[in-house]
């Protein structure tokens, strides 16, 4: 009996323990828009949002108010202002934002893991970020530690323990053999093959793979078509969906319409004229190896 008082007293202990360190918050409707409520029915944040999403265990939301993205406690207080006209929940704890300067990625109470100075930021095997900027990739960890810096023309995974990067116009696979899963060390640029990691250069000779170094015609004339489609989702992601606003009150709204064809233009370029992975960096490749 004195066992199951003792056990029973812990559980009370372990379990107030808990619930007074995890407060409860939920979010409630007001006219169609919303708040946040305490576990006694408290108002803790005005409905004055459009959009409330939870990140992290309740530390946090992503709030939308207007057609501007913020962050807020679940205290209510504002974490990061509403500044940003994209925003997307990563991993349910990084919320990344988008704003003029770029974008950016953040913690769930509103620390920078990666400034907000970024063509673009993406999840990769491994605990890993890639990160671009200036036509240049570079990668980053979880607790925002540079593992490379941009110096990569081109990176991709397409296994979890293989990554492929582009370095000097060349391209190299680096495969992890001792792991399932893929985790570059911080000295990246001295990676040499071992017992952990096999680095294979996959051209060595133009024409040695058409793949990466020969361009006949009609590749060229396809590569400039794909560059359509970045530049046409860029384009609908600026004008129209990165606003805050429902899908359909988005096409209800018609004044992005004249905008349009000035800021397509502006993003085509843009992906026309990468150089390390542009529809002409092929050729500019190809010329450059003849001429060395």
């Amino acid at each position: 009996m004195r066992n199951i008082i003792c056990r029973a007293l812990l559980l009370v202990f372990f379990t107030t323990g808990v619930c007074a360190a995890t407060p409860v918050v939920s979010v409630f409707n007001l006219d169609g828009k919303f708040g946040l409520k305490d576990g006694a029915g408290n108002v803790v944040a005005d409905a004055n949002y459009k959009k409330l999403i939870v990140l992290g265990d309740n530390e946090s939301y992503i709030a939308l108010k207007g057609s501007r993205y913020g962050l807020i406690s679940s205290t209510g207080d504002i974490l990061l202002d509403f500044k940003y006209s994209h925003a997307a929940r990563v991993l349910g704890k990084f919320v990344k934002f988008r704003n003029y300067k770029g974008f950016g990625l953040y913690d769930t109470k509103g620390n920078v893991i990666i400034p907000q100075e970024q063509d673009s930021i993406d999840l990769l095997f491994g605990g890993m970020f890639l990160v671009s900027k200036n036509y240049k990739y570079g990668l980053v960890d979880f607790d925002g530690n540079i593992i490379a810096d941009y110096i990569f023309d081109d990176v991709y995974m397409p296994k979890p323990n293989i990554m492929r990067v582009k370095y000097n116009g060349e391209w190299y696979e680096i495969e992890q053999i001792a792991a399932q899963s893929f985790s570059l060390p911080k000295d990246i640029q001295d990676l040499k093959t071992s017992s952990e990691f096999k680095i294979t250069k996959l051209v060595t000779k133009p024409g040695a793979a058409s793949k990466y170094s020969v361009v006949t015609t009609t590749d060229y004339f396809l590569k400039i078509l794909s560059s359509i489609s970045p530049a046409y989702e860029a384009t609908i992601d600026e004008l129209m969906l990165s606003q805050g606003a429902e899908a359909v009150s988005i096409f209800m709204k018609v004044s992005w319409l004249p905008k349009f064809p000035f800021v397509y233009a502006k993003n085509y370029y843009k992906t026309f004229r990468n150089p390390n992975n542009g529809p002409l960096s092929g050729i500019k490749e190809s010329i450059k190896r003849e001429l060395e």
